[in-house]
């Protein structure tokens, strides 16, 4: 086979991993806030939300010990998912149990994160490891086409609050489970080495902060993470009580436009270099939460789809600028490691707090989202549709009539105050990154191509 057909090959399977991979996510996490609520197990939305940033913070641990030393890393992504996927399969058998059963529902999927959020990083492992690094793009760009189908399937379906929505997750995830097996083979970057603690707690890695740039990224990117939990946790719950029929499927208006800024990355890489790409990607953020806010009130449709549209450069100009800076200054040797302390950092730390914060500001200020929920889910009532009607009631905007007004108007306005306040810490955090975050270090396919800002580190690895 030649180096062409086999680079091919290569970029078909890991085009395919990132679909599943994320549609599995896709599938159950964007709406799990409205289900939880239209289901009277709102008061566990922290908790089941706060098992993906768990798995995040042990999602290290566990690719420091094993994927970086023993099992080759398709392997450890294949038996992790196959066992994720019977675990999703549980969850709705359980959540039918009501509140009884709301604490082992949550350890379920506590158990299936602690098995999918390390095959984030090895997947990203696996990918720059058989590809070129500005190649990675369009590769990850079939993980936000995975999110939006999931996304779509779950809105056609109407299962936007229902569990139902964990089948169709588990079948990616065994799917995905048993395809790993034949992704390109990645051996353990430290196999042979002898395990030790600096190891299993990153230490390698951590080494890479003497870098006073890599520092205030991280630093930012943590803080950053706590306003960004707002938009997963409860957007679902927001779109809802302003009208949207499916929010599953609005919400893939996002991942759309992300398809488009993933593209378009190498071009603004090469204009904009590292800093301006994640200060721009922070400030979509602040503009994302006052078009929230401030289209509340009246729930001005507009204002709402463009917050969401924005997630293309909300994420692509800050998570994947992230990923891709972070592997270019780490020495090859640590680079997985590098890639899971990000996620920890980010996914974990930084988004577990954010849902703490954003849960207890959602239970204590949206008091009347439970009221206005079920009124208009009591409205619409229960209708049969056919194929055509089904698929245009995907992004269908409509507020029944018989809906209290006063109950709209009350609930909107404590959503508009709900926003201000991660659109005021996103804004303060993309202030002290633009101050504090200086590097010249160029994203480049050549490892050779070190800045001599890089090479004079203190401290520097071997």
């Amino acid at each position: 086979m030649t180096a062409t057909a086999s680079t091919s090959g290569n970029t078909i399977k890991l085009s395919i991993m990132m679909f599943l991979q994320f549609f599995t996510w896709g599938a159950w996490f964007a709406t799990l806030g409205q289900c939880l609520g239209a289901n009277d197990l709102a008061d566990f939305g922290g908790g089941a939300y706060g098992s993906a940033p768990l798995g995040a913070i042990f999602a290290p641990l566990f690719l420091g010990l094993i994927a970086d030393r023993f099992f080759p890393s398709q392997v450890v992504m294949g038996i992790l998912l196959l066992l994720g996927g019977v675990l999703l399969l549980l969850i709705p058998s359980v959540a039918a149990g009501g509140a009884e059963n709301g604490n082992l529902m949550v350890w379920l999927m506590l158990g299936n994160m602690l098995c999918y959020m390390p095959t984030l990083g090895l997947g990203n492992s696996i990918s720059f490891a058989n590809l070129d690094r500005l190649a990675f793009p369009k590769v990850r760009v079939w993980g936000t086409i995975g999110w939006i189908a999931a996304g779509l399937a779950v809105g056609f379906l109407g299962w936007t609050s229902s569990f139902n929505i964990f089948y169709l997750a588990a079948g990616s995830s065994l799917a995905l489970g048993a395809f790993s097996f034949v992704l390109p083979h990645t051996p353990p970057p430290a196999k042979g080495e002898p395990v030790d603690l600096r190891a299993l707690l990153m230490v390698d890695a951590l080494v890479l902060f003497r870098r006073p740039a890599f520092f205030v990224f991280m630093l930012c990117s943590c803080l950053i993470c706590i306003p960004l939990a707002y938009y997963y946790g409860v957007t679902s719950n927001y779109l809802t009580n302003a009208g949207f029929e499916q929010a599953a499927s609005t919400m893939t208006i996002g991942q759309m436009s992300e398809i488009f800024f993933m593209l378009l990355i190498p071009f603004f890489f090469r204009r904009l270099g590292v800093k301006w790409m994640i200060l721009v990607g922070m400030l979509a953020w602040v503009a994302r939460y006052l078009l929230f806010a401030f289209g509340a009130p009246d729930q001005v449709v507009w204002m709402l789809l463009v917050a969401v549209a924005l997630h293309g450069i909300c994420y692509d100009f800050f998570f994947v600028t992230g990923f891709m800076y972070t592997d270019r200054i780490a020495p090859k040797s640590i680079r997985s490691q590098a890639q899971s302390l990000l996620v920890f950092f980010t996914q974990g730390v930084g988004m577990y707090f954010g849902y703490k914060v954003a849960f207890g500001k959602f239970g204590s200020e949206v008091t009347s989202y439970g009221d206005l929920d079920k009124a208009i889910s009591e409205a619409r009532g229960a209708e049969e549709l056919g194929f055509g009607a089904q698929l245009g009631r995907m992004f269908s905007v409509d507020m029944p009539e018989g809906v209290d007004q006063s109950l709209i108007a009350e609930t909107m306005n404590q959503w508009k105050s709900f926003w201000i306040f991660p659109a005021i810490m996103a804004g303060a955090i993309a202030v002290l990154f633009l101050v504090a975050f200086w590097d010249k270090v160029r994203v480049t396919d050549d490892d050779s191509e070190i800045d001599a800002e890089v090479a004079e580190t203190p401290g520097e690895l071997p």
